[in-house]
């Protein structure tokens, strides 16, 4: 994959409106990012056809949208006050903090280091002279370990207020809820509890654009099973998200599934799987699946003292039960999309010459736009609100009068806007439109009475 093709991406982004650096007048924040019109859009697309694939359309998922706010016992309980930490180091020269996981894997290809002991971290690091990123020197403090998990305070006066966490999964809320969603619900074994929200991470490296930011969102959800059903209901969902890769259009040539060996292994799990995508910067983890076993379950029963145990109406007995947990970043579904999407084609423009085309082909279903209006000239704007006024109930529809026709169907094609709708002269004598396909560019006339409905057979 092209090195460069990051850096397409990243000024596509910002110049037709897709993501924006956050804070950006005040010299901005580090890796925050603002979702633009386009961006805010293609986001919550993905997250509907994600909530369509994995909830609505089961029988066997129900929804959830908790606080993301929770009593700190709830993180001391789940491991990750004691566990969820990262290695640290300072370069003595130009004092840059960085991971010393992500310093050590950027500079050795193929050397993996989840699990290893801080001496271990350090040798490595000195041994190969691994060099600063900022200043390029090789002289580093030895690693020391810090929490991912934000702090907060609930209080008028930070002295005197309780500290609390922003939290760093969404697990928890689901796992906290558990015992009155199957209640409320009236669900059996097996079945699941989804959701989508923000979550946070103390990340000291985050990096490579929307790819690692502090401040994510995530889909995922629990799936609740006897225990020995495991690894029957894992390859089953782990086809599933394969599947999924397929309805958002993330390129499955661009993936691969990775198994966590055993000191890689979250202190949660028995198993785990990332799919990961060959992005320009190397191969990386966009989605999870992990068998989280009764752990969750079983530590909250302990340290809350309350019964979360299922009743088994079969056997007519209780049990704790076992958990599969697919994961998916939401915000990396955005830049997978995108970099699956970005297509570059030489074509004839009006005068007979070459050019390059820049086309987002999105999926269908995930195009921030459906289709945009053109007239022709600013003399046809009336008629072309009408029929944008037709379209707009039923599709999100760009109303386009900026630039020449040409300039308008190149800007809609970067932006992945599937179809183009032009009003011309010709329209106001026989009502019809003229229908220009972003893949193909091919154009075909058609009814305006017969519009809405031939898009809804299209945009299938």
């Amino acid at each position: 994959m092209s090195e460069n093709l990051m850096e397409k991406i990243v000024s596509l982004c910002k110049r037709r409106g897709f993501v924006f650096p956050g804070s950006e007048i005040y010299g901005g924040l580090a890796n925050t990012w603002d979702y633009a019109p386009l961006g805010a859009q293609l986001k919550k697309n993905i997250q509907d056809a994600w909530w369509k694939f994995f909830v609505t359309d089961r029988m066997d998922m129900v929804g959830l949208d908790a606080a993301i706010l929770m009593n700190p016992k709830v993180w001391q309980a789940s491991g990750h006050v004691d566990c969820f930490n990262d290695a640290l180091v300072d370069c003595k020269e130009c004092k840059a903090r960085l991971r010393a996981d992500h310093l050590i894997e950027e500079a050795l290809d193929d050397v993996k280091v989840e699990g290893l002991e801080l001496t271990d971290l350090d040798k490595l690091i000195t041994n190969n002279k691994i060099k600063c990123p900022k200043c390029g020197a090789t002289d580093f403090t030895k690693a020391r370990v810090f929490n991912l998990l934000f702090q907060t305070h609930i209080g008028p006066v930070a002295e005197d207020s309780e500290p609390v966490f922003l939290r760093g999964e969404l697990a928890q809320s689901m796992f906290v809820n558990f015992r009155q969603i199957q209640e409320t619900s009236r669900k059996k074994l097996p079945f699941g509890i989804a959701q989508v929200g923000k979550c946070f991470r103390n990340e000291i490296t985050p990096g490579n654009f929307i790819f690692r930011t502090i401040e994510f969102d995530l889909m995922e959800f629990e799936y609740f099973i006897k225990p020995e059903e495991w690894k029957e209901r894992f390859d089953y969902w782990l086809d599933e998200m394969h599947k999924w890769l397929d309805v958002v259009g993330i390129d499955p040539k661009k993936t691969r599934v990775r198994e966590h060996d055993e000191k890689e292994l979250s202190h949660y799990s028995d198993r785990t799987v990332d799919i990961e995508f060959e992005t320009p910067f190397g191969w990386k983890e966009l989605y999870g699946l992990a068998y989280r076993t009764d752990f969750d379950l079983k530590n909250h029963i302990e340290k809350s003292g309350k019964d979360l145990a299922y009743f088994d109406p079969e056997t007519n007995t209780k049990l704790v039960p076992h958990v599969l947990e697919p994961t998916f970043g939401l915000t990396r579904s955005v830049l997978m999309v995108l970099l699956s999407a970005y297509h570059e084609e030489e074509v004839e423009n009006g005068k007979g010459e070459k050019e390059t085309r820049v086309v987002m082909k999105f999926n269908k279903n995930i195009a921030p736009f459906k289709v945009a209006v053109l007239p022709l000239v600013n003399k046809l704007n009336d008629k072309a609100k009408e029929v944008w006024e037709q379209l707009s109930p039923h599709f999100v529809t760009d109303f386009d009068t900026s630039g020449t026709i040409g300039k308008r169907y190149r800007r809609q094609d970067e932006i992945g806007t599937p179809y183009c709708v032009t009003v011309d002269f010709d329209t106001l004598e026989d009502e019809s439109v003229t229908i220009r396909d972003r893949d193909t560019m091919k154009q075909e006339r058609v009814k305006i009475e017969g519009l809405t409905e031939y898009l809804e057979n299209t945009l299938k």
